[in-house]
């Protein structure tokens, strides 16, 4: 990356400030305070902890790798009364007194403080918070995985290293019955998750993580772990505890089925008293959400209100593109718009991959294609050792990733890799058409370059600047339980960048453009549907159809007996991408709303003599994951 730090020292340099006003008095004593604040929060929250690599920050958080989160009521208590003391002493210093920089950062942590205390005392999540405790063990081992120290060649990870992987996944029995206690509760107050959830991640993801304690961790400790005294007594010691592991998430899926279910084998067997809709956030929640979590000043109402008319628009430019794709190819295209480019879309779907094995590949051709082109452009400064890691998506985490997904390398660590991950489609035509050459390229700028990837590797580059309180997710990395404070600069990055790609000169080909503005309208939509149905203004199925009529132009409704194999696997995507919606109020909003922040920025930046777009993005990436609401100015 010396190229990159060249650029970051000269960027450094060009901010440097002349000016000789005395620095304000209370930045040192808020450092001191936030960093205590970091460190109990990470060992509070070792997933966390592991995402971000917090032994690079402060080598006592190391141990924290080797655990899970206590989310028993006695230990939620225990950590209410220490954030609520963090909070008073926050309160208690006067905002006058800091830096500009400052004044952020401490409004960023009575924000995370407010969220933790609502999520746990107002809320009561932890009572049905089931994707959680099915994902985050996973998670936890899988994160870690990722930091591994490369040993050799082929092989990463330490004994020391393994022996923290195994002492975590010996907690996941212990971790599993705090979750099947706080499910109790939750029946009892008759707070209880919504049906979808309860079968698809306590029937379905547990007996994916079982699968996956049950062999595939001590199958990667074999692959990876190298040669070494320790080596038979760590990987015997690994699969006597995912064996363990293995059979706690088969008890947690043997509850859920007795407690919630009349017939587990499938989703509406659900009891009676257990069906209906549940997810709903509702209206103050989600205004409380937009204030507190994204710092978005406008209301569930107008954003429900503002986004129709975004969503025409777009589609209005797609109607435009399609009909000059059609005459391109010589394709006839019927008179109606919309389904002028669902015909150019089904074209566009003939020239597709033929297994999950080769639609990986495309998309890590694509990725690189854009690599080069940003190299050629000069739009951003590559270095050559520059390196995009695309596989796919582990089975324990395909019921929350539709599509793809990206996690970062842990940014206090110097060791890891950031993964692109790509769901497979178990080999299906039809949704492999979805995947067709002029659709992946779209999807790898947002996921990949100039991306999350790139987003991240950046940002990492300037970590020392970036105060370690703008990395935290509070509540969770990525799950219902979790702030999306992050979501809203991180999100509206990836956005900000399938958009970018389409600037002139342009990256995309007529055909990938297409694919572009889709993915526009989908966020655009996005905003209208998380509120809608949070909010009881769209129903769960009135949203699947809407979804599949608005984003993929195919008409009729998703609940007909007889339709079409193309518009089946746009129901079947369009209803896994609302079932996501419902889980995570407000994380959909944050592309569209964080992309247009980045853009209101970058006009504002525009009016000023000697602007450069290289160094405004730098710019914002260094001001960290939080949103541009609190740096705007």
């Amino acid at each position: 990356m010396r190229r990159l730090l060249a650029l970051a020292l000269l960027f450094t340099a060009c901010t440097t400030t002349t000016t000789t006003t005395k620095p304000a008095n209370n930045d040192d004593a808020l450092r001191t305070q936030l960093r205590n604040y970091v460190v109990g929060f990470m060992r509070l929250n070792p997933t966390v902890n592991t995402y971000l690599g917090g032994a690079g920050l402060d080598p006592s958080l190391r141990e924290a790798d080797g655990r899970l989160r206590d989310h028993s009521s006695a230990a939620l208590a225990k950590e209410d009364a220490w954030l609520a003391e963090v909070q008073h002493g926050l309160e208690a210093m006067d905002p006058a007194t800091l830096s500009a920089s400052s004044r952020i950062d401490r409004e960023v942590t009575l924000a995370q403080i407010r969220f933790q205390l609502h999520l746990h005392q107002v809320r009561k999540y932890q009572q049905r918070s089931l994707d959680t405790y099915t994902d985050e063990p996973f998670r936890a081992v899988d994160f870690y995985i990722q930091g591994l120290t490369q040993t050799g060649p082929t092989t990463y990870g330490t004994p020391d290293e393994w022996r923290l992987i195994v002492a975590r996944t010996e907690t996941i029995p212990w971790y599993l019955a705090n979750a099947e206690q706080e499910l109790r509760e939750g029946i009892a107050a008759n707070n209880t998750p919504d049906f979808r959830m309860l079968y698809r991640n306590g029937i379905t993801t547990t007996e994916a993580d079982a699968k996956y304690f049950d062999a595939t961790l001590t199958q990667i400790a074999e692959e990876r772990l190298a040669a070494g005294p320790d080596r038979e007594k760590l990987i015997a010691d690994l699969r006597a505890a995912s064996t363990r592991a293995a059979a706690a998430y088969r008890h947690l899926g043997a509850f859920i089925a007795s407690a919630f279910f009349d017939d587990p084998s499938r989703e509406s067997g659900v009891k009676k008293q257990f069906a209906g809709d549940r997810f709903v956030f509702g209206e103050k929640e989600y205004d409380w959400a937009l204030k507190n979590n994204l710092r978005v000043k406008k209301t569930t109402a107008q954003l429900y209100d503002e986004a129709w008319p975004i969503v025409q628009e777009t589609q209005k430019q797609m109607i435009e593109l399609a009909r000059e794709i059609g005459a391109k190819h010589n394709w006839p295209l019927p008179s109606d718009g919309n389904a002028a480019v669902r015909t150019v879309f089904d074209k566009l779907g003939e020239d597709y991959p033929k297994s999950d094995a080769e639609m990986i590949g495309w998309y890590r051709d694509a990725a690189f294609r854009l690599v080069d082109y940003a190299r050629k452009t000069g739009l951003f400064d590559v270095p050559a050792e520059y390196k995009l890691d695309v596989t796919e998506t582990p089975p324990p985490l395909r019921a929350s990733i539709d599509g793809a997904a990206y996690y970062p390398a842990p940014p206090f660590k110097t060791s890891g890799v950031g993964r692109f991950y790509v769901t497979p489609t178990d080999n299906d035509p039809a949704a492999l058409k979805e995947n067709n050459r002029a659709a992946i390229a779209d999807l790898s700028a947002h996921e990949g370059f100039p991306g999350h990837d790139w987003y991240y590797k950046v940002m990492t580059m300037y970590r020392d600047q970036i105060s370690p309180v703008r990395w935290l997710t509070p509540g969770a990395v990525e799950d219902s339980s979790s702030m999306w404070e992050d979501s809203m600069s991180g999100e509206g990055w990836a956005l900000y960048s399938e958009a970018l790609m389409a600037e002139p000169p342009g990256f995309y080909t007529p055909e990938e453009h297409l694919y572009q503005l889709q993915g526009k309208l989908y966020r655009d939509l996005r905003v209208r549907v998380d509120t809608g149905i949070h909010t009881g203004r769209l129903s769960y199925d009135d949203a699947v159809d809407l979804f599949s009529n608005i984003v993929d132009f195919q008409s009729g409704s998703c609940r007909d007996a007889t339709i079409s194999d193309s518009k089946r696997a746009s129901c079947k995507s369009a209803e896994r991408a609302i079932f996501r919606y419902s889980k995570w109020p407000t994380q959909a909003i944050t592309y569209r709303l964080g992309k247009d922040e980045i853009y209101a920025l970058r006009h504002a930046a525009e009016k000023r003599p000697n602007f450069d777009l290289k160094r405004f993005h730098l710019d914002f990436i260094r001001m960290g994951s939080i949103p541009a609401g609190y740096f705007g100015e």
